[in-house]
């Protein structure tokens, strides 16, 4: 009989700690629910702070457009440079104030040289036909355009004072200075002589399908040959 009931104390102490293991996982289960609405407060507030910390810039276009020419062109671009230099900017420097006063960057420049002719030059003057020959005077090759990509255009290492945050336009007087060089060196390499060469390959071709398989270029007018 008494080890009935020490059965019948074990069975009902094992349904006690089951009963107590449910309960605790039901208050566990509501507590985590409790706790998700307040980690949503959290990640909301963090994302308030951090846009009151690093606002997102708001641009807002003018929106009146003023047009002030209308140009047609007829520019005939047969040869792009894509130039690599590298400029150094400095201010201050001189005597023993650099270290307090000066500033010096060095600027990485890309930037791209496009030159071609502009055939609104070409005249009928400069087109004429002696003995089966198409002569043609084309105008004197030019850079259409020479400028920084700013992509890829960047400050590789900048060094200023003690004393000093720096000259607010250096950076801008670098990139004039680069812009500048970089059209020097397209011009140093070539870059008109090979925009005439591709402009003469190009309109040969385009004579030769308008019937025209003689093409000479000149830079001036040929004295016609004296009758014999």
């Amino acid at each position: 009989m008494n080890g009935l009931k020490g059965w019948v104390f074990v069975l009902g102490m094992l349904g006690l700690m089951a009963w107590g293991v449910q309960r605790v996982t039901q208050e566990v289960a509501a507590l985590s629910q409790t706790m998700v609405p307040m980690r949503e407060m959290q990640g909301a507030l963090s994302t308030q702070v951090a846009q009151i910390l690093h606002p997102t810039p708001t641009i807002v276009p003018d929106p009146i457009t003023i047009v002030h020419q209308v140009q047609q062109l007829a520019r005939l671009e047969t040869v792009q440079y894509t130039v690599e230099k590298v400029v150094t900017a400095e201010a201050g420097q001189e005597g023993l104030w650099g270290a307090l006063f000066g500033d010096r960057l060095l600027f990485v420049a890309h930037g791209v040289v496009i030159a071609g002719v502009d055939l609104r030059a070409l005249g009928p003057e400069d087109l004429w036909i002696q003995d089966g020959v198409l002569y043609v005077r084309l105008p004197e090759p030019e850079v259409f355009v020479a400028t920084l990509d700013n992509d890829k255009s960047y400050v590789y290492d900048r060094d200023t004072g003690l004393l000093t945050k720096g000259q607010v336009d250096l950076e801008t007087a670098a990139r004039r200075a680069a812009e500048q060089a970089i059209l020097e060196a397209a011009l140093e390499d070539g870059i008109l002589e090979q925009a005439r060469a591709n402009a003469e390959v190009f309109l040969a071709r385009l004579f030769a399908q308008l019937g025209f398989e003689r093409v000479v270029f000149v830079t001036s007018t040929p004295t016609p040959a004296a009758p014999r």
